[in-house]
């Protein structure tokens, strides 16, 4: 039997500078937070606040439920878009964040993509895109919004 050789083609990676169009829209898969995600965050980013470490319903907690932090919800949205950057995404530039609502344990979410800015870098090879991202729970309720600003690479 002869032995050929070949080369596999790699899939899987982000999307290149000119992919990204002003107005171009996206969305991520979902992805259900537990009880173990709460509990992993609250220790690795020693989280201590009461709120995401003490599951009794009492009277003088402003939210119910097994709330997470929103820095968790954040982290999340981030891993979600990481396949539309893998290999492409060369810095993240910055991005002001807002929590409009509170995400519990057993929340689904998913994030919406909306470009907002796109313009070529001042170095060849490379763009600067700007995003507007909507984090929405299974309900349909926007429970984080963000705008990042990313350096992403060319395809030529």
């Amino acid at each position: 039997m002869k032995k050929t050789t070949t080369t596999h083609v790699l899939i899987g990676g982000g999307m290149h500078f000119e992919e990204f169009a002003l107005g171009y829209r996206f969305r991520t898969r979902g992805r259900t937070v537990t009880e173990a995600d709460l509990v992993n965050f609250v220790n690795l980013a020693w989280f201590t606040e009461e709120l995401f470490t003490n599951a009794e319903d009492r009277e003088d907690m402003l939210l119910k439920g097994r709330v997470v932090p929103g820095a968790l919800v954040y982290s999340f949205a981030e891993g979600l878009l990481m396949p539309s950057m893998q290999d492409t995404g060369m810095a993240f530039l910055g991005a002001e964040i807002k929590i409009p609502a509170a995400t519990c344990v057993g929340d689904t979410i998913h994030v919406e993509c909306d470009v907002i800015m796109v313009r070529p870098s001042s170095k060849p090879g490379r763009g600067v895109v700007q995003t507007m991202n909507q984090v929405v729970n299974q309900k349909g309720a926007v429970v984080l919004t963000y705008n990042p600003t990313r350096l992403i690479k060319a395809r030529s």
